[in-house]
């Protein structure tokens, strides 16, 4: 092995490494599994600025998301499954579940709340950005979907 090979070898795997670890930022990232912990932490804390809830009245169980769900129910968690796995909302309440902890989002929420400064929050009736859907400006809540209640697949930020 010459050199130059010695050196094309060495700058691929240092290359390899580094994009390693860069990792997938929350707010780019569809991997269910590593947005976890931000979906499901303190209201407080979360980075994203969208949570939909299981009960009316912003109620019961909860996910915050910060990016557009093409399908509540075939999110991407990148494990080579190509239906992906669908988008469930926070155990959250302890000895206690909280209604809705656990379950899929898809056809399951009933509210919802929009806490960016600057962007439309959407809910959809139907996977892909379409159908009828509930619209919350920026600072706003929907206290019960006129449009979507039980009846949601998607989500989308829009100006």
């Amino acid at each position: 092995m010459n050199i130059r090979q010695s050196l094309k070898i060495l700058l691929t795997g240092t290359i390899s490494i580094a994009a390693l670890s860069l990792g997938t930022t929350t707010a780019s990232a569809t991997n269910d599994d590593a947005n976890y912990f931000e979906g499901c932490s303190n209201p407080d804390t979360s980075g994203f600025k969208f949570k939909i809830h299981y009960n009316s009245g912003q109620n019961g169980a909860y996910r915050y998301i910060g990016y557009a769900v093409y399908n509540f129910d075939a999110i991407d968690v990148t494990d080579g499954n190509p239906q992906g796995v669908p988008l469930k909302f926070c155990v959250t309440g302890g000895s206690a579940p909280a209604p809705g902890s656990g379950q899929r989002i898809k056809n399951n929420a009933a509210s919802a709340e929009n806490f960016h400064y600057k962007y439309m929050a959407r809910v959809y009736f139907s996977s892909g950005y379409k159908g009828a859907q509930d619209v919350m400006g920026p600072g706003q809540h929907i206290d019960q979907f006129r449009n979507v209640y039980n009846e949601n697949a998607s989500f989308q930020w829009t100006s």
